[in-house]
């Protein structure tokens, strides 16, 4: 297993992923005031193993107002369609990492993926929400497993980027040397959306243009299998071009594309600090004002931002349907027409990925699936992953709660259908022997 996991990571280190070098000239069909994409970062996994600022010390090395867009979790169409629709009308590539049976089920889709341009990697197999708690064997099967599905939907080994995003960002050193030393590059990110709590696409975009202005650059987090992603996802492209954002796509080197020239400093996230105007004394001013917090140019300890999960309407469990996205438009007041919508049979019933080990709770989405494309069972059995969970290091036997013992006994003058074997502890209580009524047991 590992002589074939050192050949297929040596594959990945020589992708070529034809056409990801697209920039927005190059890119017919799109908006004539088209976001495009500003430039091709070429990065060595072997140089660098892990970034993303959310848990790693170094972020790809970006300019500032540079953005790389990443998603997460699919393919799963209808959502992964309209995404890339809004990709391709602003001449954008990103990054998706997709889930090994999601590819399998979907390979059209992958592929689909890589014709237009985008950059493609691993997000493990069955996106497991114990991956932390996974074996070192677990996991290794999970991050094969799922780089051989997507490389059989892709065809070619060499397709897929030799990169690798955690589930649920779950990460594990022993898993995190077991992929450096393949030449695997760990994917964090530096700011996410919050678009797997369900919220609308509003405040979806809202917190990724709040959180992308405090960070200046960087990389952004999404799920391409989010209807409020897809919805928001042009708004968000317009804004970020009237912001002066400019767009980076990721690709790895190989022997005919050697790696862009960096510094190890351009590989660490530095803060862009607003300046803060000094306080000038006049004639008038009887004494100088006290400094604060922000004359030092420090953040407000009250203005960081709350992700919180809003519950999901109880309608909404109906709306998983060919027409769910222009349903959710009409919730928008402020959303624009969106593009039309990719034609397709409507026969396969799928399961949303849980994104961050948090249940989608919208019921099954009905999606477009050809016939020579039937998907065997999505969701892993319980059993795939009890074999792989490492034992507990702790004792399991819990101790009694002594309040747990006690019952109180509840008037009432009928005996159980079925009493239980075991005579039950009350409470001191003498019962009146004058009482009509009295329980007998």
């Amino acid at each position: 297993m590992d002589v074939g996991m050192r050949s297929l990571a040596a594959s990945l280190v020589m992708a070529t992923l034809m056409g990801t070098s697209a920039l927005a000239a190059e890119c017919p069909g799109g908006r004539p005031d088209a976001l495009g994409t500003e430039r091709v970062l070429v990065v060595a996994p072997k140089e660098h193993a892990r970034i993303g600022t959310m848990q790693y010390p170094e972020t790809l090395p970006l300019a500032d107002k540079e953005v790389v867009l990443s998603f997460d979790d699919g393919p799963l169409p209808p959502y992964t369609d309209r995404v890339l629709e809004t990709l391709a009308a602003e001449c954008v590539k990103a990054t998706f990492f997709m889930v090994g049976r999601q590819a399998h089920a979907y390979p059209a889709t992958v592929r689909r993926v890589y014709n237009e341009g985008h950059t493609i990697a691993s997000h493990s197999q069955n996106h497991p929400r114990i991956f932390t708690r996974l074996t070192l064997a677990g996991a290794q099967q999970e991050v094969e497993q799922g780089i051989q599905s997507i490389t059989g939907a892709l065809g070619d080994a060499r397709a897929l980027g030799p990169f690798f995003r955690f589930p649920g960002l779950g990460r594990s050193r022993a898993v995190e040397a077991y992929l450096a030393s393949h030449s695997i590059m760990v994917w964090s990110a530096d700011f996410v959306a919050d678009d797997w709590t369900h919220i609308s696409a509003q405040q979806v975009l809202h917190r990724a243009l709040q959180r992308l202005e405090e960070k200046g650059k960087g990389v952004l987090l999404l799920h391409d299998i989010q209807p409020a992603t897809a919805l928001m996802l042009p708004r968000l492209l317009r804004e970020l071009k009237a912001r002066g954002y400019r767009i980076v796509q990721v690709v790895p080197a190989g022997p005919d594309r050697p790696r862009t020239v960096t510094e190890p400093e351009n590989w660490v996230m530095h803060k862009p600090v607003k300046p803060a105007w000094p306080t000038v004394l006049t004639a008038e001013s009887s004494k100088p004002n006290a400094p604060s917090v922000q004359s030092f140019g420090w953040p407000h300890p009250f203005r960081s931002p709350l992700a919180v999960p809003t519950p999901i309407p109880s309608d909404m469990a109906s709306l998983f349907d060919s027409q769910i996205l222009a349903r959710l438009a009409a919730a928008e007041p402020e959303n624009e027409p969106m593009l039309p919508m990719s034609a397709g049979l409507w026969m396969q019933p799928v399961q949303p990925v849980p994104s961050f080990g948090l249940p989608s709770g919208l019921g099954e989405l009905t999606v477009a699936l050809s016939t020579e494309e039937l998907a065997d069972e999505l969701v892993a059995p319980e059993e795939t992953f009890a074999s792989m969970v490492a034992a507990s290091p702790w004792s399991t036997h819990l101790k009694p709660r002594p309040a747990a013992a006690k019952m109180r006994a509840a008037p009432t003058s009928v005996r159980p259908a079925h009493p239980s074997p075991l005579r039950p502890k009350f409470v001191a209580h003498t019962p009146d022997p004058n009482a009509r009524d009295a329980p007998s047991y």
